[in-house]
């Protein structure tokens, strides 16, 4: 056990150790989101700590969240050592939230047949934001841009222009224009192409970088993270939330049955823990939540279907609010939501007309002969609770004194939709 603790501790924990000088190399492929903003930060950390020679971060993305963009923006410009941004690999790109970051880098590269651009402000639904706010967002996006190529002494009238009009440049153009300050094929051209070259660090500390020769250290992503970014998608994250309801309010129906209860505490923690690295709305939370609880009652109150109506609608609302101010690729799919809401209605539909149809049958055949038969409790009776008889549910009240839950019970007396029961005498008693 204690090994196996150690193995996951060093799974989870940073790069491997490196002598002084080496350059750390980071792989930033994806979507800029809360968990490549902490692999940066955890990346650059261990870089000044073990006093890297540089840290090179490989970047690859469509773009992402501006709160995450951000967050690298200011870890790299607060870094203590030289940070250089490479746009690889071939077929790659810097685009939105990536021309940004390049921006920021004290050194910008990219390889070969590589794009960077398209850095348009969008809203959540991938458009244009009309109106003032729009102005507002926009005007702040060009005098972010302007500021950090200005620092770096990069094209600023190109990034504006990547900003206002979505424009994008391949590689040899971006040279060309000043967007970046080298192109080279693999790591090895550009520790080459970089070595010797002066670079301002924070508080115009003037460095020079030296990575001829120096060791390459590689710091992937730990196991966590790759957890984390496993979980960083709206739709996991609704899935997770919807079926643990659906499994704990199964688990509260048929009382006994461990595994529902289990998988249900385990997906909603997951599912928690996904929305804690995205962002969301806590009126979705509820309203998912607030739909199971309806699903459930509907089971066991006459309410004619209104009740699990009302377990749709909330579903729906609460999978459309969830992540409804995040950028395209960080809402819950709308399919996903309607399907999902559908399939559970449907369900929900299924098992209550069945209910009411077996319900109906002792009344047509006597209430006779339901008395003298053995059931089960699937909830404490005290007095009052629910019993499992002849593949029924039944709301009941116990005689004789409290029973637990999984006990046998006899029906001794119905009184309409209610039975009466009392506990098993056990043979021989």
């Amino acid at each position: 056990m204690a090994a196996i603790a150690g193995t996951l501790l060093l799974a989870c924990a940073g790069g491997p150790g490196a002598p002084p000088d080496a350059v750390h190399v980071l792989t930033a492929k994806g979507t800029v989101n809360p968990v490549m903003e902490r692999y940066i930060d955890r990346g650059i950390d261990a870089a000044e700590d073990e006093q890297a020679g540089a840290v090179v971060i490989r970047l690859d993305t469509p773009g992402g969240l501006s709160s995450s963009m951000d967050g690298i923006i200011q870890r790299i410009l607060s870094a203590e050592v030289p940070v250089i941004v490479y746009v690889w690999p071939p077929g790659g790109q810097a685009a939105s939230a990536g021309t940004f970051i390049t921006y920021a880098g004290h050194v910008a590269a990219m390889a070969p047949s590589t794009v960077i651009g398209s850095a348009t402000p969008v809203d959540a639904g991938g458009g244009d934001i009309e109106g003032d706010l729009g102005n507002k967002v926009l005007e702040n996006a060009v005098a972010k841009i302007r500021g950090l190529a200005a620092l770096r002494g990069r094209n600023a009238d190109w990034a504006e222009d990547a900003v206002r009009n979505g424009v994008s440049l391949e590689t040899q153009s971006a040279l060309e224009m000043d967007v970046i300050d080298l192109v080279a094929p693999d790591l090895d051209g550009l520790l080459s192409q970089v070595d010797g070259r002066q670079v301002e660090l924070q508080q115009r500390q003037l460095v020079t970088v030296r990575t001829a020769g120096a060791a390459v250290v590689y710091n992937d992503r730990n196991l966590f993270e790759r957890f984390l970014d496993i979980l960083a998608d709206p739709n996991i994250a609704f899935l997770l939330l919807s079926l643990g309801s659906l499994a704990i309010f199964f688990e509260f129906a048929n009382p006994g049955q461990i595994f529902p209860g289990v998988f249900g505490v385990i997906a909603l923690i997951l599912g928690f823990f996904a929305l804690s690295v995205l962002p969301f709305n806590w009126a979705g939370v509820a309203l998912i939540l607030f739909a199971f609880i309806l699903f459930g009652l509907e089971l066991f109150v006459a309410s004619h279907g209104i009740l699990g109506i009302g377990g749709v609608v909330a579903l729906i609302l609460g999978g459309l609010l969830l992540t409804s101010d995040n950028p395209p690729e960080f809402r819950v799919s709308r399919w996903l939501v309607f399907g999902l809401a559908a399939a559970l209605g449907l369900f929900t539909l299924f098992i209550v007309v069945n209910i009411v149809r077996i319900r109906r049958m002792p009344a047509q055949m006597g209430v006779e002969t339901m008395v003298g038969r053995e059931a089960v409790a699937r909830s404490a009776l005290d007095p009052g609770g629910f019993v499992f008889v002849d593949g029924e549910y039944w709301s009941a009240e116990a005689e004789d004194g409290a029973v637990e839950p999984g006990e046998r019970v006899v029906v001794t007396e119905v009184q309409g939709l209610k039975l009466r029961v009392r506990k098993q005498q056990p043979e021989g008693g």
